[in-house]
């Protein structure tokens, strides 16, 4: 009941300022032009092949679904900070933390509050870009799996994410300095998987799996992978500790 009530307290709170309007403006904005060019490639390929007399199977899956998908997943990766940066930091300048700190409410309802707020926010800028998918059922017949597996992937990596920039949030007072620093570990995350193109050796191999973006790649194909979930799930729980840690030495500094 408490988490629920902290939930609903942070996601008013982000739609009380413009930080989740300008995020989904900006997220829509970006997405709608992957998805028009996918769209545009897509439809002229297909025509020059056919004026060609050449049968080239296309598929909408592959050449659009696939596509948007894997370049919404990096656009969050640097629009996903400018969500999780306010969660503790601006509780923090304000001196709330200290209400959150001394009430009867537990360190892990707070977090898994503040946490579902922000993935509540992320699902809501995941549902803009799906409307354009749909609409590729209205006038072909692409598979739906693929693209409900994807989102899924979308949604897993995203709460990833989340749970890393809440505990960055924690660090800092600040939304500018949480914002920052939660920007270059989600940049740092991404390009970790560059590194198994210069070296094969097992040491490369773990660092690029660390990797968050290399594990959404069997997603994008619609592809569920186990040891992917696995990965998301793990670094959730992984990001959720930490911000417990953090939030158990703010308490006993209260």
């Amino acid at each position: 009941m408490n988490t629920l009530t902290i939930c609903r307290k942070e996601l008013s709170s982000y739609f009380r300022s413009p930080i989740a309007y300008g995020v989904m403006a900006f997220f829509a904005l970006i997405v709608g032009y992957f998805f028009y060019v996918a769209v545009v490639f897509f439809v002229r390929r297909h025509l020059e092949s056919t004026m060609m007399g050449q049968s080239v199977p296309m598929d909408v899956d592959e050449w659009v679904v696939r596509n948007v998908l894997s370049n919404v997943s990096v656009v969050g990766l640097f629009l996903i900070p400018m969500i999780t940066m306010r969660l503790f930091a601006e509780e923090k300048r304000t001196g709330t933390i200290e209400l959150l700190m001394t009430s009867p409410i537990t360190n892990i309802e707070i977090i898994v509050g503040k946490w579902l707020a922000a993935l509540l926010l992320y699902l809501a800028m995941l549902a803009l870009p799906l409307i354009s998918l749909l609409s590729l059922f209205a006038f072909g017949k692409p598979d739906w799996r693929p693209l409900a597996v994807g989102y899924l992937g979308l949604i897993l990596q995203g709460g990833c994410l989340l749970a890393i920039g809440a505990f960055v949030s924690t660090c800092t007072k600040n939304q500018i300095v949480a914002g920052v620093a939660g920007f270059g570990i989600c940049l740092l995350l991404w390009v970790l998987d560059w590194v198994s193109s210069f070296d094969s050796s097992p040491l490369y191999r773990v660092i690029s799996y660390v990797s968050v973006t290399s594990h959404y790649e069997s997603f994008s194909k619609g592809v569920l992978d186990s040891k992917d979930a696995i990965y998301y799930l793990s670094m959730i729980v992984l990001g959720l500790f930490l911000t417990g840690r953090s939030m158990e030495s703010m308490r006993w500094r209260a």
